[in-house]
């Protein structure tokens, strides 16, 4: 909304630094940061108060989460508001790319909502049928894959886009619109799978926002595809001041999830941001990239995978609990030990993720 105000700029005067994106992006990060400080405290009041007994903790988790009963959830909604409020006051209303990420936050965080509420109301960890999330999940990146499509250049329409090799683009055709449906609902629940451990899925959350960010500033400059040889994106770079949202909302919010949590995010939280870096990844089109800057979501969302497959059929399990940060802390590891080192394993791959600009 403030970019308006380079209308009132003469070309070397205070507005026209409204005309930069990393002018604006500084803007947004600081507007979500004042956000969650100033509202984070009363949000968790008013959930305390709301929810009595809070988010109800599963009888067959770890033992030390027992202590963490009556801690409300839907912190989501502080990062949510933070991001949101910030997108929309620092970024450019008619960009699409804005819209479309804004979309599917909002509608992820909608369904993460009612089933936190559902858990929370009913006192039991089922919450929403599961079937009806991923229904409405799908449904919400169909809209945003045809959206995504339409927005990009048409030599860029409905092509999947590889990695380290230059110009190399896979027509996929239509099927290309369930393969971001994917993208988008994968990285939804493989961060609500991470959602475990006070602080596990944020920071991972914003190191990923972080390097898609740097990405969709990078594709969306002309002259900055042109020198890494990757593929142009007009109108990306704007997805940028809503990551510097996200990282400003999330910092906010980690400052009262760090241990001991005063509040979760809940599905509204997790689902959201997830559905955020599914959304960046498709419209950038760097969705194989996502599976590199986000391997750490991945691997969550596997072990949960390969535990229910195997014990379907042999009765036995892989981990000691699913998902994998539950077998750390069954074999011994302290909640702290298992959040820092995801945490670095999350910048390890950002790094990693963010070199194949560069490596042609």
């Amino acid at each position: 909304m403030l970019f308006w105000l380079t209308e009132l700029s003469d070309g070397g005067d205070f507005f026209n630094l409204f005309r930069y994106i990393t002018f604006r992006a500084g803007g947004a990060f600081m507007t979500a940061l004042i956000f969650g400080f100033l509202f984070g405290k009363p949000l968790i009041n008013v959930l305390r108060r709301k929810q009595g007994k809070g988010q109800p903790i599963r009888d067959d988790g770890p033992e030390g989460h027992f202590a963490k009963a009556g801690t409300p959830t839907m912190g989501g909604l502080l990062i949510v508001g933070a991001l949101v409020t910030s997108t929309l006051l620092w970024a450019r209303w008619d960009n699409g790319f804005v819209w479309l990420v804004l979309f599917v936050t909002l509608s992820y965080g909608l369904i993460g909502f009612a089933d936190d509420y559902a858990k929370v109301s009913k006192q039991n960890t089922k919450g929403v049928s599961g079937k009806i999330r991923l229904l409405l999940g799908f449904l919400i990146a169909g809209v945003a894959g045809l959206w995504a499509t339409y927005l990009q250049p048409d030599v860029l329409q409905l092509q999947l886009a590889v990695p380290v090799f230059k110009e190399v683009l896979i027509n996929l055709s239509w099927a290309y619109i369930p393969f971001a449906m994917f993208v988008v609902v994968g990285a939804a629940n493989a961060v609500n799978l991470t959602d475990g451990l006070d602080g596990l899925a944020i920071m991972p959350v914003m190191i990923a926002a972080g390097a898609l960010g740097v990405i969709a500033y990078a594709v969306g400059r002309v002259d900055f595809t042109e020198y890494l040889d990757v593929h142009y994106v007009p109108g990306t770079g704007e997805i940028l001041i809503f990551v510097a949202g996200l990282i400003g909302g999330g910092l906010g919010f980690l400052w009262y999830n760090a241990p001991p949590a005063a509040v979760f995010m809940g599905d509204t939280g997790s689902l959201a941001l997830g559905g955020a870096l599914g959304a960046i990844a498709v419209s950038t089109k760097h969705e194989l990239v996502l599976g590199i800057i986000g391997g750490l979501f991945v691997v969550e969302a596997l072990s949960v995978i390969i535990q229910v497959f195997y014990f379907k059929r042999t009765g036995k399990r892989v981990f000691l609990m699913a998902p994998i940060h539950h077998h750390y802390e069954k074999k011994g590891w302290s909640e702290p030990q298992i959040v820092i080192r995801f945490w670095i394993i999350a910048v390890i791959l950002a790094m990693i993720g963010l070199a194949t600009l560069k490596l042609r």
